[in-house]
């Protein structure tokens, strides 16, 4: 799709959308520089010409009513916390600021489904849910910042999606705007549904190419009764690690979180907690199980990661068990201790992981780079992190990148099991995908968006 530069002048499209929305229309330059960017360190060319922070619906329409008048493109952004420059707005671009529009309209613990508007934080929405027994399964490790719309605008995953889903799993129906301001209600409020083409689905994981998500009908669960087992293992070598996640994937025992850190992570973030440093080479699972079968399902497992070779230890209580997986989660903190680092994502089957990380440690050798690696074992997700000096990730990285990524595409794989493809992996899509299917996406999304005004520059992009 090829994009659309506004046939008005910025000042004009900026003095309508003012003239409409009053002073949710932001032009100061705090406001402009931080649409530009997000954590994947990528910034968009150039400035913005506003930021439409919107309130509601109407906001959002309006916004899109101009801008397909005007042809003015718009990049819709949550809290900013992608990793692939999906939200990044640039020169002669409206910045569509959702994160104002965080209300939880409804709660229905009967139906386990609840309605909220695009804005709510992930962890704000389970705080609220947890005091009705419920939450929303999707936890992203960006969890405590990152807004619902986001998650569902990328396709968010997290460490418990192994066995409960992805947000595709968990979303009922979704409110749209359209490019022209149009409001379509997709999906349904019951459990099943097939009424038509499933839009919905279509819409997550768009990476706002399509439309605007104003709100969700979630699908929820109620909160796992029963006990919690936390178990670590360590290992002499990632590739045991991996092998032995996959020993427990094949034995059919569903592990609620099962996390892997290589070498250098792990070592990264002893360092960061102030742990004594693990021996070197030494590779950890992390592995909870829950509810009534926790106990019975950790037995299992803890006789699969020993005859792995792994050494194992087990958490007493749920308190100590946070405290283990807080080791994982502070991967990326620890990294950036490091120096900068491009936060990557590749999936693999999961029976490929062990052969994933083999080609990690090619690519380092090979390239001369440092590639700390953590792993969503339990579905095939893994994070390389390529690690570099400087603020402009340099050529040859993106040499490492782009061989790496073609390595999960040999075994099966695919370029990004949650983070989306956004600007960072455009030019890799066709390489997945293929031409026919590459030019089957981009008319898809022309029938939403005839103008190319909806994130132009992302994703179909070549």
């Amino acid at each position: 799709m090829s994009d659309a530069p506004a046939t008005v002048a910025g000042a004009e499209v900026a003095g309508l959308l003012r003239a409409e929305l009053g002073d949710r229309v932001d032009t100061g330059v705090a406001a402009l520089e931080e649409a530009r960017a997000d954590q994947s360190g990528h910034s968009a060319p150039g400035v913005p010409l506003a930021v439409v922070h919107a309130h509601s619906v109407a906001d959002v329409r309006a916004t899109m009513r101009i801008a397909t008048a005007t042809r003015t493109p718009v990049v819709v952004r949550g809290a900013g916390t992608g990793l692939a420059g999906g939200a990044n707005t640039g020169a002669g671009e409206i910045a569509l600021d959702l994160r104002r529009m965080d209300r939880i309209l409804e709660i229905r613990p009967d139906d386990l489904l609840a309605v909220v508007e695009p804005g709510i934080i992930n962890a704000t929405l389970n705080a609220a849910l947890g005091e009705h027994g419920l939450w929303w399964a999707p936890d992203p490790a960006s969890r405590a910042i990152s807004t619902v719309g986001g998650n569902i605008a990328t396709g968010a995953g997290g460490l418990l999606c192994a066995k409960y889903g992805v947000v595709r799993d968990a979303v009922l129906g979704l409110d749209v705007v359209l490019a022209d301001g149009r409001l379509l209600h997709l999906g349904h409020r019951s459990v099943k549904g097939v009424t038509g083409l499933d839009l919905t689905a279509l819409f997550i994981g768009s990476e706002g190419t399509l439309g605007v998500v104003v709100g969700a009908t979630l699908r929820l669960r109620r909160l796992v009764a029963g006990e919690v087992c936390t178990i670590t293992a360590t290992f002499a070598g990632v590739r045991a690690a991996a092998e032995a996640s996959a020993a427990v994937t094949a034995s059919g025992v569903q592990p609620a979180i099962m996390e892997l850190m290589d070498p250098a992570s792990l070592a990264a973030v002893h360092a960061l907690l102030g742990m004594e440093p693990p021996a070197p080479q030494t590779a950890q699972l992390t592995v909870q199980t829950d509810g009534p079968g926790a106990g019975v399902d950790a037995e299992q497992i803890i006789a699969l990661l020993e005859a792995g070779g792994g050494t194992v230890a087990v958490a007493q209580d749920r308190a100590e068990g946070e405290r283990l997986l807080e080791v994982r989660r502070s991967v990326h903190p620890a990294l950036e201790r490091l120096g900068t680092t491009l936060i990557e994502d590749v999936a693999v089957p999961r029976s490929a992981l062990a052969a994933m990380f083999d080609e990690v440690a090619r690519v380092e050798r090979e390239h001369a780079v440092s590639i700390p690696t953590v792993a969503h074992a339990g579905d095939g997700n893994l994070h390389p992190n390529f690690i570099f000096e400087g603020e402009e990730v340099p050529q040859r990285i993106w040499d490492a990148a782009d061989d790496l990524f073609r390595s999960a595409l040999r075994l099966g794989g695919t370029l990004t099991g949650e983070h989306g493809i956004g600007i960072l992996k455009r030019r890799w899509l066709v390489d997945e995908i293929g031409e026919d299917q590459w030019r089957l996406q981009r008319e898809i999304a022309r029938v939403f968006d005839p103008l190319g005004i909806l994130n132009p520059g992302k994703v179909f992009t070549p």
